[in-house]
């Protein structure tokens, strides 16, 4: 029996059930508490709430700190390809700080992009940077057999449908970051630039047609003044495929937004920064009064986005088992202690008893079904080339890395069977994953499980401000 299904026997009725909202009204502060079982799925926010709260937050962080994970490959110069640049910002917090080569583990540098295994970097000591470079090649001990393998991992990579857009990791335009000394968080990125980006992602990938108008939004005729009654009566006519399309969105929408409202620039003393997280903003983006019932809906989505990635890694759990493969930095111990954490969170993720059933998209007809699996591939695509658009290096830089790392994921969950034969010691062309996958696909669920930890925080904020 399933993890949803053991909870839909204890739940029975449970699934009909709206996510309920309590309001309890404080002095000039109202809190929204997200309570109770999720759309579309069998599981309670609460039990979301302690399960990273004790079990995911703690580790994810831990690995997010570690070598393999902190640094990632990215083209933060590749051009806006659906309208013309409106210039990038020149705020000094929207800079990233690319990470010069010497910092960068000589068994990240030397690897091509998808060869993250001990066994595709066995060389001898690495003397300087210059060498490094000229060791993507398969090494010459390999048997002819082993070669073949790589060969075609190697036409797989190159050829296999992505729901993302990859950065070529050979460009010269590409550069490593170091993702703990360039954190997510405000920047002053705002306006109509930010607002483009947005209302392309939502107006014209989101399935959605240009008669039905999202809540709040400036454009629409009435101004939301029917607090998104049409646009929700729309949401719930569509197919589960393109409900849980939006939902993705909107969870990824408001938990970068929940980000911004917890790395808030609250003052700056003789070129000191003091970041913190800000009530007054929270509020603005989440407070049911001030967003018309918005807020707690997009909080909604953020914990159904979480679900969907935490199905994810407990589903590609068996690929990252197998013996073959190492995440290789060129520090032995290290590398095997992180293994090793990484296991371990796999193996929380697996014992969580209210998984999203996947099983239950793109199931009718066959025709019908790849038809629709396609177009929400591209559709996701589509968005992650929209994030080249985004005019603020930080932001674009978390943009790419947790659209990538959504992007992985569904890519995981559509792909059982291929998960399930892979071989213990050989690489397999049915499936694989790059290290840039692997490292936003981790990251991706670092941040939001951060999100919800964030959110708690905020919580315990609003009380303590009766």
């Amino acid at each position: 029996m399933s993890g949803v299904q053991r909870a839909g026997a204890g739940q029975g009725a449970a699934a009909a059930v709206q996510l309920l909202v309590t309001l309890s009204f404080l002095p000039r502060v109202v809190e929204a508490q997200v309570t109770g079982v999720l759309d579309d799925c069998l599981c309670d926010i609460d039990s979301i709430d302690n399960f990273n709260t004790f079990k995911i937050y703690p580790k994810i962080k831990k690995l997010q700190e570690r070598d393999y994970f902190r640094y990632y490959k990215v083209n933060l110069k590749r051009p806006c390809p659906f309208w013309a640049e409106d210039g990038h910002c020149s705020i000094k917090d929207c800079h990233v700080e690319p990470c010069p080569e010497s910092k960068i583990p000589v068994g990240i540098k030397a690897g091509s992009s998808n060869k993250y295994l001990k066994v595709a970097n066995n060389t001898k000591e690495l003397e300087d940077c210059e060498q490094a470079s000229k060791l993507g090649a398969i090494n010459s001990t390999l048997s002819n057999q082993s070669k073949e393998a790589f060969i075609d991992w190697a036409r797989y990579d190159d050829s296999q449908d992505h729901f993302c857009e990859l950065d070529d990791e050979r460009s010269p335009a590409a550069q490593y970051v170091d993702l703990l000394l360039n954190p997510e968080r405000y920047t002053g990125y705002k306006g109509s630039s930010a607002w483009r980006v947005w209302n392309s992602i939502y107006e014209e990938n989101c399935f959605k047609p240009r008669s039905v108008y999202r809540p709040l939004n400036p454009l629409a005729p009435s101004r939301g003044e029917d607090n998104g009654e049409s646009f929700y009566t729309w949401l719930e006519g569509l197919c589960l495929e393109k409900r849980v399309f939006y939902k993705l969105i909107s969870g990824l929408h408001a938990s970068i937004n929940l980000h911004l409202c917890a790395n808030y620039l609250l003052k700056e003393t003789w070129g000191k920064p003091s970041w913190g997280p800000n009530m007054k903003e929270f509020k603005r983006r989440f407070d049911p009064v001030e967003t018309k019932g918005e807020g707690p809906r997009r909080l909604k989505n953020l914990y159904f986005l979480y679900l969907i990635e935490l199905r994810a890694l407990s589903k590609v759990a068996p690929y990252f088992e197998r013996s073959i493969v190492d995440l290789y930095t060129g520090n032995v111990e290290e590398d095997a202690d992180t293994k090793t954490l990484l296991l371990n969170i796999f193996q929380d993720t697996k014992s969580f008893p209210m998984h999203f059933d996947e099983k239950s998209m793109f199931a009718g007809d066959k025709k019908g079904a790849k038809s629709l699996k396609e177009e929400f591939r591209l559709h996701f695509k589509n968005i992650s080339r929209i994030m080249d658009c985004v005019g603020c290096d930080k932001c674009r830089l978390w943009g790419k890395l947790q659209t990538q790392g959504l992007g992985t994921a569904l890519k995981i969950l559509f792909s059982e069977k291929e998960i399930q034969k892979l071989p213990e010691n050989s690489p397999s062309k049915g499936f694989q994953l790059t290290r840039q996958e692997i490292v936003a696909l981790l990251n991706a669920f670092g941040r939001l499980s951060t999100s919800i930890r964030e959110l708690q925080n905020f919580k315990v904020l609003l009380q303590h401000s009766r």
